[in-house]
């Protein structure tokens, strides 16, 4: 099965089962935040389809965006957590083990940036979730880390549903 296909399962469903559609999000957000699963999810695109399901269906916006801020949340909390407690040990588990180049890229970015690499580093796909692991790794404080990871989930969340939630009503307003 290709990402597409399940990404257009996973909207179909959602098209669906509208009550599902905030669980749904926080799933996606947290598995595409988390090292080991955001290398076999396909979440991006399937949030961006879900902004505009939430546009369509006239869903309400709030308890959507807010379940896609805690799972993305949660999903670096816990890819901070296995950092730290694995340390460099986390390069020979699966699925790293398998995608060795993503910890090298996720330590660069973090040493240069640090807690604004935290931040900077939800929005940039491979090193979205390797960045978090290597902060933990790194020791990286508790709190300064919690805090860029809740303030770019905040925007992440918000630019990965918003465009289609809002976007697609000011489109059909704009065109007549």
């Amino acid at each position: 099965m290709s990402f597409a296909d399940v990404s257009d399962m996973i909207t179909a469903f959602v098209r669906l089962h509208q009550g599902w559609t905030a669980p749904i999000v926080f799933l996606l957000a947290f598995g595409e935040s988390i090292a080991f699963l955001s290398i076999l999810i396909p979440a991006t695109v399937i949030l961006l389809a879900v902004g505009a399901l939430i546009g369509q269906a006239n869903l309400p916006f709030l308890p959507i965006w807010l379940a896609a801020v805690l799972g993305a949340t949660l999903g670096d909390w816990l890819s901070y957590w296995v950092g730290d407690r694995y340390k460099e040990g986390v390069a020979r588990m699966w699925p790293l083990s398998r995608t060795p180049e993503l910890l090298p890229r996720g330590y660069a970015f973090f040493q240069r940036y640090g807690w604004l690499g935290v931040f900077g580093g939800r929005f940039l796909g491979p090193l979205r979730a390797s960045v978090p692991l290597v902060a933990g790794i790194c020791a990286m404080p508790f709190w300064p880390f919690q805090t860029a990871n809740l303030f770019s989930a905040v925007l992440w969340a918000f630019l990965m549903l918003a465009p289609g939630a809002y976007g697609i009503g000011w489109l059909e307003g704009w065109l007549g």
